[in-house]
């Protein structure tokens, strides 16, 4: 029940699309990952996910259209809806999602994470 400084947190780690736990509630998990360039395209068959942007500006690359997420505001990606989360300059996000998530979904890829560290 202690407190966690989010922003402190990202002094911890320097990785680029690499996941963090800071918590998990709920069979839910809270991730911090710093990201620059563009994912892979993928989906999650049965999870929703928030994207949080805590610094920085994240793209959220739609096969229709891309959606700009600013500083202080977050964006949630419906279970089944295919994207790819992109940034131009590295960009700090807290993402908020069922502990049964995959990374990558069901792509396997070089940048695809089994697990994330706990910080």
């Amino acid at each position: 029940m202690d407190k966690i400084n989010i922003l402190s947190k990202y002094k911890e780690f320097e990785s680029i699309w690499s996941p963090h736990s800071i918590a998990e509630l709920n069979n839910q998990q809270v991730l911090l990952a710093k990201i620059k360039g563009e994912f892979v395209w993928h989906s999650h068959k049965n999870e929703d996910e928030l994207f949080y942007v805590i610094k920085g500006k994240l793209n959220m690359e739609y096969r229709d259209k891309t959606v700009e997420v600013l500083s202080g505001e977050m964006i949630v990606v419906p279970k089944g809806v295919e994207h790819r989360p992109s940034a131009k300059i590295e960009t700090w996000i807290l993402l908020f999602e069922p502990i049964s998530t995959k990374h990558t979904g069901n792509v396997i890829a070089e940048i695809t994470k089994g697990n994330y560290p706990k910080i």
